[in-house]
């Protein structure tokens, strides 16, 4: 008897916030041993990867872009680093301070067993087909929010 694979299961809305908040649960869930919220994290890498000092404005700009959050609440969140030590400023440039850049390395650290067990024999083609269709997906949800948000203003 010859059997064949079950189709896969097309990506859908829901398939994909099924798989962002469980992926997002873990992050959180290991985030919180640090008393770190995900947006603390996801602006604290910002800081991370950028080579020295950043424009306040560019953070903010990037940070809003990536958790399409208002930029009060970046720039709250941005205030919360800076008081927890783990963000300093100079003027109107951010960096991450030793302690930031140890809690984000920590984490780090912490979370890549975590994604490589997640995404564990997946095959790269496979990863790289999502990576693609994910891609555009974003695109396109950034352009209608673009448009969503220009239609409020008028």
């Amino acid at each position: 008897m010859t059997t064949t694979a079950a189709p896969s299961p097309a990506v859908t809305p829901r398939s994909l916030a099924l798989a962002h908040y469980a992926a997002r649960a873990v992050l959180e869930r290991v985030l919180a041993r640090y008393g770190t919220t995900f947006q603390q994290a996801v602006t604290l890498r910002l800081l991370a990867v950028a080579e020295g000092p950043v424009t306040r404005d560019a953070v903010v700009a990037d940070a809003v872009a990536a958790l399409k959050v208002p930029e009060s609440e970046i720039e709250a969140t941005l205030g919360e680093l800076i008081d927890r030590g783990l963000a300093g400023q100079d003027g109107s440039a951010l960096r991450i301070t030793d302690a930031g850049r140890e809690l984000y390395a920590t984490t780090s650290a912490e979370t890549a067993p975590i994604s490589a067990r997640i995404y564990a024999g997946i095959p790269p083609e496979d990863l790289a087909a999502a990576g693609r269709v994910l891609a555009q997906i974003a695109e396109r949800a950034n352009a209608e929010l673009a448009a969503l948000e220009a239609a409020e203003q008028h």
